[in-house]
Parts: C-alpha cells; sequence; structure tokens
C-alpha cells in the first residue's frame, strides 16, 4: 500500500509546470517547499506528465536544483530510469561495503517483472521466467537443499545460487513456504542461525526481497538510522523513494515491530530541512514544514494548496 496522500483533485500537468517554473526561478531563489509540495503529492503518472508538459512549454528539461535533489531526481523517473540510476551509482563506487550491493539485490528481486523487462538484460542476466508456473514436488526438493547449505553453513554453494537465479518467484515462494512448514524455522532466521558473513547478508536480503520486501526494506532503513553503518542517507533515499508508491504503509507497520517506534519520529530525528519535508510527504507524515509554505488557504474549512483540495 503506497503511503503519499494524493489531492482529491489536482491541478493540470500545464498549471503545475507554471507554478514549478515559477519556483524554480523566483528572485529570491528556488521555493525548495513548494516543489516538495507539488510533486510530493503527484503519483507516477502525473509526474510524467509534469516533465512533459515542462519541456514542452519552456524547451527545456525541468531541472529540480534544491537540497533533495538527488532524491528529487530518482522520485522523478520512471521505475526502470530509477533503477538504471541506482544501479550506477552502486556499481561506480570504489569502495563498496556490503550494505552497498543491496540496491543490486533490491532491483532484481523487489522490482515488477514488467519494468526489469526494461531494464539493462546485464543486470538481471538469470533466465527466470515471468510466469505463475509452480511445480509442489520441487519446491519441497528445493527446500530440502536449501536447508542442507544452511545446515552445513554453506550458502554459496552451486545449488542455492542456481534455485535463487533460475527458479521464478511464484515458486520461490512455495519453496520458502514448503521450507517454513517442513524445518518450522524462515529461511530468513535459518540463514541468521547459518553466519553473519557477507554472503548471509545477501542472501537473506535477496530472500526477503522476494518473499517479505517490506520487512526487508524496513530493516534497511532501521539499519541506516542506529549507526550499524551511520546516518546513510543513500540508503534511507533509496527505500522511501523506491517504495511510496508500493508498500510504504506496510514498510511502516514492520518498523513498528522491529523497533516500537514511529518511522516518522525516526525521520524527523535523523534528517532536517527541506530533504526531510521531502521524505515525510511521500511516507504520508504528519509535519510542520522547515519553512513556512506559501499559497495556502482554507475554503469552507477544507485545505486548499496550489488550487489542490486536501479532505
Amino acid at each position: 500500500m503506497a503511503s503519499m496522500k494524493l489531492p482529491d483533485s489536482a491541478p493540470s500537468p500545464t498549471q503545475d509546470s507554471e507554478r514549478l517554473s515559477r519556483a524554480l526561478h523566483g528572485r529570491g531563489g528556488a521555493d525548495e517547499n513548494l516543489i516538495v509540495w507539488i510533486l510530493g503529492h503527484r503519483n507516477a503518472f502525473q509526474r510524467k506528465e509534469i516533465k512533459e508538459t515542462y519541456q514542452q512549454l519552456y524547451k527545456e528539461f525541468i531541472i529540480l536544483v534544491c537540497s533533495s535533489s538527488k532524491a528529487m531526481v530518482l522520485w522523478m523517473n520512471e521505475a526502470p530510469e530509477r533503477d538504471a540510476i541506482l544501479a550506477h551509482r552502486a556499481l561506480k563506487r570504489k569502495w563498496k561495503k556490503v550494505n552497498q550491493w543491496q540496491a543490486l539485490v533490491e532491483i532484481a528481486c523487489a522490482s515488477s517483472p514488467q519494468h526489469l523487462m526494461a531494464l539493462l538484460v546485464s543486470l538481471v542476466s538469470s533466465y527466470r521466467h515471468d510466469r505463475g508456473f509452480m511445480e509442489l514436488n520441487i519446491a519441497k526438493s528445493d527446500a530440502a537443499k536449501l536447508h542442507e547449505a544452511t545446515e552445513k553453513k554453506q550458502l554459496d554453494n552451486d545449488d542455492v545460487v542456481w534455485i535463487l537465479a533460475t527458479r521464478n518467484f511464484f515458486q520461490l515462494k512455495a519453496t520458502f513456504g514448503c521450507y517454513k512448514q517442513r524445518y518450522e524455522v524462515a529461511i530468513d532466521q535459518a540463514i541468521n542461525s547459518s553466519g553473519n558473513g557477507d554472503s548471509s547478508f545477501m542472501l537473506r536480503a535477496v530472500i526477503l526481497c522476494i518473499d517479505f520486501p517490506e520487512k526487508h526494506f524496513a530493516e534497511v532503513i532501521r539499519a541506516c538510522t542506529v549507526g550499524q553503518w551511520s546516518t546513510d542517507k543513500d540508503s534511507l533515499t533509496r527505500a522511501i523513494v523506491t517504495r511510496a508508491e508500493i508498500d510504504m504503509k506496510k514498510i511502516k507497520g514492520e518498523y513498528f515491530k522491529m523497533s516500537n517506534t514511529n518511522l516518522d519520529d525516526v525521520v524527523t530525528r535523523e534528517v532536517s530541512g527541506v530533504y526531510r519535508d521531502f521524505l515525510m510527504t511521500l511516507i504520508g507524515g504528519n509535519f510542520l514544514f522547515s519553512r513556512p509554505v506559501s499559497a495556502v488557504v482554507l475554503n469552507h474549512g477544507k485545505l486548499v494548496l496550489f488550487g489542490i483540495y486536501f479532505s
């Protein structure tokens, strides 16, 4: 479930483009809060229309220069383009910590097959089939192989790699279900017990992205905000921007189960300024902008912001 709060009735792409142009080219500099308010309350289709309309009106691409520009660039791109940007950032780093590879795992395992097809084939090179076929006997056999690997702490053996690289997601979900039913433990927990090295870290990330993505992204957010990797703004941005329109409400629920803390409170504590305002907008948080937002009026008891009615 998406976490964004969309308006009851949004202005046209032309109106949004004109407001964005004024916000970007104001005499006192960019009105960042206005930019966040407009784009943070538009779905993917609306943002695409705004980009196209802006280019038609002003004969230039919309360039969002603000303190949250890295997050905003991801937000304004469609899913395949966004994933390509994240993959490029992960691959170009000279020194890579294991958590920095998570972006590639998420792209390969937590994205829809439709937009994976639009991504570079070399990034997701397995011959996995996007079909609903599932064979129970295969699931039971694969579960036994995975159990043997976890028991022997051989998480990088050929059977494990082959199963995860070639089975479709329906088959893998059935395998993970068989594993839990037969061995009375979830496979991600079994992997945790098998070791704490890079192999177990990445294998667990792969499995959670396939079987329980909201738990994976809740863990990513928790890890990058509690000091395990210090405050990792790139991971925080990636998790929130890529999941805001998919399952952020579920992620917030999982985060609360893990930490007994609301994600809204964590974002407010860990980041500041317009960057915080943007992330809070995407997660549907209750907050006050870091600076006053202009163009707010009340009409018969309803909030009207830049011509947008909110119930």
